[in-house]
Parts: structure tokens; sequence; C-alpha cells
């Protein structure tokens, strides 16, 4: 079993479930399928603060949400991913819908040969050029197919930082200026020290 970071545990057992239930019930195409409802539905909640509040507020009557929520999604959705709702409102864990659909998704690509990357720019928005210099190196490092994420980074001043999985792949030119002021720091103390010694011999 390929090993999934960066996400939650209690979202990987609902996702594993559910990814189960999909090839079950029609093998690959409908894991896709649900992977696609799932992303929309993960955004809608996203997109939409009292929608994720109703989910995940302690104080909501749970048998009041379970009842909003089938209202909400009967007939919008499929009714596999309907009833994993329910079992997910059932549970105490609707609020969890997001989490559980970015582990689903992680399962995802890895059952399909991809693997997901972040890539990080200033604005979010790296050239076509950076992209396929970015998928060429990490089809030759994983060897899998690579599903490109771009994030914005305002704390960057050029350059592009990579994460895969768990790794930090950090080219940005932030980086290479603190990295540069330490190695002079250490090289000038160093000088300083070399200098002290010509005195004093």
């Amino acid at each position: 079993m390929a090993v999934i970071t960066n996400i939650d545990e209690i979202a990987l057992v609902y996702a594993r479930a559910l990814l189960e239930e999909c090839e079950q019930a029609g093998g690959t195409a409908q894991a896709v399928s649900i992977g696609q409802e799932l992303s929309e539905l993960s955004e809608l909640i996203r997109a939409d603060k009292r929608f994720g509040e109703f989910l995940r507020s302690p104080l909501l009557d749970a048998s009041k949400r379970e009842a909003s929520l089938s209202q909400i999604l009967k007939g919008r959705v499929s009714d596999v991913l309907f009833r994993f709702a329910m079992v997910l409102a059932e549970r105490g864990r609707a609020g969890r819908l997001v989490d559980v659909a970015d582990a689903f998704d992680r399962l995802l690509q890895v059952r399909l040969g991809r693997i997901e990357v972040d890539v990080y720019t200033v604005d979010g928005k790296a050239d076509d050029a950076t992209l396929a210099t970015v998928r060429t190196r990490v089809k030759e490092a994983f060897g899998k197919e690579p599903v490109l994420h771009q994030y914005a980074d305002a704390n960057m001043i050029g350059g592009v930082k990579l994460r895969v999985g768990d790794q930090l792949i950090d080219g940005s030119i932030a980086t290479g200026l603190r990295n540069m002021r330490t190695r002079v720091a250490r090289l000038g103390g160093e000088q300083i020290r070399g200098r002290m010694r010509d005195i004093l011999r």
C-alpha cells in the first residue's frame, strides 16, 4: 500500500472505505467520477463559509444536520456519494468532508499512477516552460505522471517551490538569497579568523 503523507489519518480511513466502495460499484471509472463530485462539493464548502460552518458547528443538533444535509444533497449527487455523506453525518464527521475529499483525491492519484505536485510561485501562474520542466523532472524522479496544482506565495521574490508529498523542493530566489547570506557570513567569519591567526603569528 502506498504511503500517503500530509493527510489526516481519520480522513484517510473514510477515503479508503469510499474508494473500495467505488471500485466494487463500478471500478476505476466510478472512482474517477466520485472523485470529481467530491472535488466539486469540497470547492463549494470552501467557497461558502456558512455551508462549512453548518457542517462543522458543534452547536447544531446532529439529527437536524443530517436531515438538512439529506435535503441539500439528495438528487444532486450520485447515490454512492449521497450514502457516504450521510454516513459521515451520522458519525459526526460531516465537517471533515473537505479533508476526506483531499485524502480521496490523493489515494485516487496513486491508484492511477499519478503524483500530485504543488507548484508555488509569486503569483501562482508559472509559465508553460516552467511547468513543462517541472513535469519532466518530477516524472524522471518519481516515475509517475505529475498532476500539478499552482499556488501563489507572496513571500517569494521569484523562482519556484515544489511540494511533492512531504518533500519540499525549494528553488525560490528568497531561499537562494538566505542561503547566500549564510554562506557569506560563514566565509566572512572564517576570513576574519584567518587574518587574526596571521596577525598573531
